[in-house]
């Protein structure tokens, strides 16, 4: 794998820096500039250009400066905005979903529902995409997902498919879910916040294209299962998969049996969901809500590993998961406050108000506001798809897009939740193939499969998924998506 390691993508902050260096510099050469609120809305004909307003190297009191944009950042808002609160929200759902991964319910439900596969092995593949999926779509799994296919590779083989069955059952299944999801923290809840609109909005859509999608997903997972075990020398991994069957050194210990412990926390897992879902949708549930509920599933979890010691868990061992798990996601919560310093540096995103960012939308707005509303939509997924190549991270790309993308949107007559949607599948579904994601070539390395050998088997399945993605961007047009 060393030679598909080799492309070293510049790191999510690094890349912001330079465009906060940019928005620096476009500061002190473009003209402000700021439309007219009229009926409610803006448009094109109500732009008006006004001077310069370059911004300071440091500033002090209420002027804007370089050096000021990350602190800016940080404290800007309040508990309902899409940075204060928003970062809060993060920092508790990482907390949560670390105690919740590491009472390790999930990995023994997953091995014990595993089992030996045989001829069953066709339709346990595909019911563990949807499982995969789902938690993509809820948790956003992405790097975790590393870790089953080192459990599931070497038993898919042993079993008579192959390795990339075990890919496309985790890895795949991930990313399909987390592209479709209507829930993700980290990329949905993020693109939405920066956009200005409710938390989980336009969840209907959503859920039924992750069933559309992992409908599709199962059903590819289980003809490449049933082909291999039909005919083993099918499978592009076959040369590689004989390491397997040859090396004990991928055994793993005896999982544990699954107890009432580990029912207990899948039951506090999708009780927790349905509860947030419910909260969302009957009263309107945001930030703090949604962050409290997510904290009460993590509790709860910490409460019962401890009590049935689930691999070994005690309170402590829970007080250290939340930990870890917070600052796994603090990294999304800092970016999250560097693009909003960049946007603050740039003047603000006040439609009304004179800002170097209204000057940009409109000369955007120019450029694509003469295409057709659906072409439109189908650019601004293509666009986003484009930029996944360069910032794999969602929360990195949703901060870096949404606040031109959102506003954009609406100057070309589509609504903030279309530029949503194409950010979401876009960010997601590029990652199936990106060398730059480490998820994926982490799982590549654990399932002893070449990048290259991936690419020629799921190329042709990757341009049926960009093609439903289009068709789902097209159907949210022609139905006014809000």
């Amino acid at each position: 794998m060393d030679k598909n390691r080799g492309f070293n993508p510049p790191d999510t902050y690094l890349i912001l820096f330079w465009v906060a260096v940019a928005a620096w510099v476009a500061t002190w050469l473009v003209p402000a500039g700021r439309f007219t609120e009229v009926n409610g809305s803006i448009s094109l004909e109500t732009y008006e250009a006004v001077a310069r307003m370059p911004a300071l190297l440091f500033a002090s009191g209420e002027e804007r400066g370089f050096l000021n944009l990350l602190f800016e950042g940080l404290v800007s808002g309040d508990r309902y905005s899409a940075t204060v609160g928003l970062m809060a929200f993060l920092l508790i759902v990482g907390g949560a979903f670390g105690v919740i991964m590491r009472t390790g319910a999930m990995e023994v439900a997953l091995r014990r529902l595993l089992g030996t596969p045989g001829a069953s092995g066709d339709w346990m593949a595909p019911g563990l995409f949807v499982l995969f999926s789902l938690a993509g779509a809820v948790f956003g799994m992405g790097e975790e997902a590393i870790v089953f296919v080192m459990i599931l590779a070497p038993a898919f083989v042993r079993a008579g498919y192959d390795s990339l069955t075990a890919l496309i059952a985790t890895y795949l299944a991930t990313q399909v879910g987390f592209a479709t999801s209507w829930m993700n923290p980290f990329s949905v809840v993020i693109a939405q916040g920066i956009a200005g609109l409710p938390i989980m909005s336009g969840a209907p859509l959503r859920l039924g294209m992750w069933a559309v999608f992992t409908l599709g997903g199962a059903s590819f997972c289980f003809w490449h299962a049933r082909r291999v075990r039909l005919s083993p020398h099918a499978s592009r991994s076959w040369q590689t998969d004989r390491n397997f069957l040859h090396s004990h050194a991928d055994e793993l210990p005896e999982a544990p049996a699954f107890g009432i412990g580990h029912a207990l926390i899948l039951l506090i897992v999708f009780g927790g969901v349905a509860w947030i879902g419910w909260g969302v949708a009957v009263h309107q549930y945001y930030f703090p809500e949604i962050a409290s509920q997510f904290f009460a599933m993590g509790l709860a979890a910490a409460i019962v590993g401890s009590l049935f010691k689930l691999d070994g868990m005690d309170l402590n061992a829970a007080a250290s998961a939340f930990r870890e798990g917070a600052m796994q996601l603090a990294p999304a919560a800092i970016i999250v406050g560097i693009a909003k310093g960049i946007v603050f540096l740039m003047g603000g995103d006040d439609a009304t108000s004179p800002s170097v960012l209204n000057t940009a939308l409109y000369g955007l707005a120019n450029l694509t506001g003469g295409l057709p509303e659906h072409v439109s939509a189908a650019s601004l997924f293509m666009v986003q798809s484009v930029v996944n190549l360069f910032v794999v991270s969602g929360s990195g790309q949703a901060a870096l897009t949404m606040p031109l993308m959102a506003p954009l949107a609406e100057l070309n007559g589509l609504s903030r939740q279309i530029a949503v949607l194409a950010f979401q599948l876009g960010d997601g579904l590029v990652n199936i193939l990106c060398p730059a994601s480490a998820a994926l070539m982490g799982s590549l390395a654990a399932a002893r499969v070449e990048w290259t050998t991936w690419l020629g088997f799921i190329w042709k399945f990757m341009l049926l998924l960009m093609g439903m993605a289009l068709g789902f961007m097209l159907l949210a047009v022609s139905i006014g998506y809000q």
